[in-house]
């Protein structure tokens, strides 16, 4: 009896032991993984505490940027009357030079300023306030323009057999833009709200100014490719036209659609030719930054300068579409920290105050990209 109560006892403590062992083994397993999740959870709010403070870093970094580019504007204009690629802010280097005295320890930062004018404003292509029918004289630089990029592909190329002709892209901006017109087709390849309501999605004609870039896929005719890239040697109308550019008038606004030809890029400079005399484009956009001992070499004050380009003196642009001046650029500013990365790009008008009279940069659009 005895001897069988000891085996019992014997075989109820190992069994005990056993059962001990593996609550052992479940409790360390439980605090291995605890520890585990613990040690993770507090990598991952440094790593989000990092990110926050590099996120807010890059966001000061942008702003600084911004006000440095805003700063050489308003020194600008405090210096010349005219705007043009012979300036700091159109110089890489110069503003290199600005960014230098930005205090910034850590992180990287670049700005570029472009002048807003030297794009092709797309809502002048309608004479506002009345907003009822073509300017003519940028309907025709619309014409030259696009001609001019679908001059550039060849008869096999897909987009061709979508876009024949420039009227095809020309009429449904204009009947976009449009109002008090009784929604009436423009040519036989406009489009006006039924048009739009018939597609799927339905949405409505603008029938009036176009308030983003973007907005011009939405029109008829404009694909993304043609927005973009026409191809990969070809870039799309979106790099060479601006929504900005709208002026008080009576009460209303018009837009001038006054183009920089200081500034303007070579397809724009192209577009202001008549077409027997676009190939000297190049040569046009060449002497704007000829140079001799790193001092440049030709005035650009007057709006006839380009006359005195060898083989243009018998060119005549229309005094409608250019100037030499600008108050409106494009600042994009990025900056980089750690592993992130952060670019905005910002519109801005130079104008003076109505007390002090001095200039300063009012921000008409700021967008992160």
């Amino acid at each position: 009896m005895n001897k069988n109560k000891l085996m019992l006892y014997k075989h109820v403590t190992e069994n005990n032991r056993g059962i001990a062992l593996i609550i052992t083994l479940m409790v360390i397993t439980l605090l291995v993984a605890v520890t585990f999740e613990l040690n993770r959870q507090m990598r991952s709010a440094v790593t989000d505490s990092a990110m926050s403070r590099d996120r807010l870093t890059l966001l000061h970094m942008i702003a600084s940027g911004v006000e440095a580019a805003q700063a050489v504007l308003i020194q600008d204009k405090n210096t010349t009357e005219i705007d043009s690629l012979q300036e700091n802010w159109a110089d890489p280097e110069k503003l290199n030079e600005y960014i230098a005295q930005v205090p910034f320890d850590d992180g990287e930062m670049t700005i570029y300023i472009s002048d807003e004018l030297s794009r092709i404003q797309v809502n002048a292509m309608v004479a506002y306030p009345q907003g009822k029918e073509f300017n003519e004289a940028q309907r025709d630089l619309w014409y030259r323009f696009i001609a001019l990029l679908l001059s550039q592909l060849s008869e096999e190329d897909d987009f061709m057999k979508e876009i024949i002709e420039p009227n095809a892209i020309i009429n449904p901006i204009k009947d976009w833009l449009d109002f008090d017109d009784g929604d009436a087709i423009t040519g036989l390849t406009g489009a006006e709200n039924d048009y739009y309501q018939s597609l799927d999605p339905p949405y409505s004609c603008r029938n009036g100014p176009i308030r983003h870039i973007q907005e011009l896929m939405r029109i008829k005719g404009i694909t993304p490719e043609l927005f973009m890239h026409i191809d990969q040697e070809v870039s799309g109308i979106s790099q060479f036209v601006t929504v900005y550019g709208a002026v008080a008038a009576e009460n209303k606004f018009s837009f001038p659609g006054k183009i920089n030809i200081n500034t303007a890029e070579l397809p724009v400079v192209a577009a202001l030719l008549p077409p027997e005399f676009m190939f000297l484009a190049p040569e046009i956009c060449d002497f704007r930054i000829e140079k001799a001992d790193n001092l440049y070499l030709n005035d650009l004050s007057s709006t006839t300068w380009y006359k005195n380009v060898p083989g243009c003196s018998e060119i005549e642009i229309s005094e409608e579409l250019i100037t030499t001046s600008s108050d409106l650029f494009r600042i994009q500013c990025a900056a980089r920290l750690n592993d992130m990365f952060m670019s905005a790009t910002v519109i801005v008008f130079r104008e003076k105050e109505s007390e002090s009279g001095k200039w300063y940069c009012r921000v008409l659009h700021w967008t992160y990209d």
